[in-house]
């Protein structure tokens, strides 16, 4: 019953929210267009609810500036500081509302997170699935906005395990709470290794010890 009820308030909500910050995303769409270039949206391909796959969409914040030889540079010099406004204030994430609105999304859900990292999950992780994955992360209601992956997937599990109105509540209330302390902890700049060469890593290590 809940998750019919969810369904409703993700529409409306993102819908409502959309139309009121629509002034918002003009201005940041023609800003990102004269600060970045074209284009002014990021698409990427991410794993949603039981392993459906579709594009999210959001600002861009890096430019297409290249090396010698034509390859992109690191990602840490094409990081603009327009794009690291955007990326602190979770600003380059409301285009995600189009999202919602369409289905592919909630407000509040795990991360939707790209399908290269699907074959690295553990049974127990998988059940992140059971739900659409969210703008919110249920990682707020932790006060955690740089967690390691173990981190985040025990905090995915158990929202989807326990859907419920009053986690929604919860989460939604330590949002507005730690809007302050995100900025304050330069989320624009947090990076951590990507899920695939942190667990093939591991895997590495594994085999070694294997053989010892």
């Amino acid at each position: 019953m809940y998750k019919f009820f969810k369904r409703a308030f993700d529409f409306t909500s993102s819908l409502l929210l959309f139309i009121v910050v629509s002034p918002i995303f003009l201005i940041f769409a023609i800003l990102v267009r004269c600060k970045l270039g074209s284009p002014i949206f990021f698409k990427q391909v991410r794993t949603g609810r039981g392993g459906k796959q579709f594009s999210i969409v959001k600002f861009r914040t890096m430019t297409n500036e290249t090396d010698e030889n034509g390859k992109l540079l690191p990602n840490e010099k094409r990081l603009t500081k327009l794009g690291r406004f955007l990326r602190s204030s979770s600003l380059d994430e409301l285009p995600e509302l189009l999202n919602i609105i369409k289905g592919d999304m909630s407000v509040i859900g795990p991360r939707p997170l790209p399908p290269v990292y699907d074959e690295y999950y553990t049974e127990y992780e998988k059940d992140r699935f059971l739900v659409r994955g969210g703008l919110i992360p249920p990682e707020v209601l932790h006060d955690n906005v740089q967690p390691t992956w173990e981190e985040q997937f025990t905090y995915e599990v158990e929202y989807a395990r326990n859907l419920s109105f009053v986690m929604d509540m919860r989460i939604l209330i330590a949002v507005f709470k730690g809007l302050f302390s995100r900025y304050k902890k330069d989320y624009g700049e947090y990076s951590r290794r990507p899920l695939s060469e942190e667990r093939k890593k591991n895997i590495e290590k594994e085999e070694v010890a294997e053989k010892k």
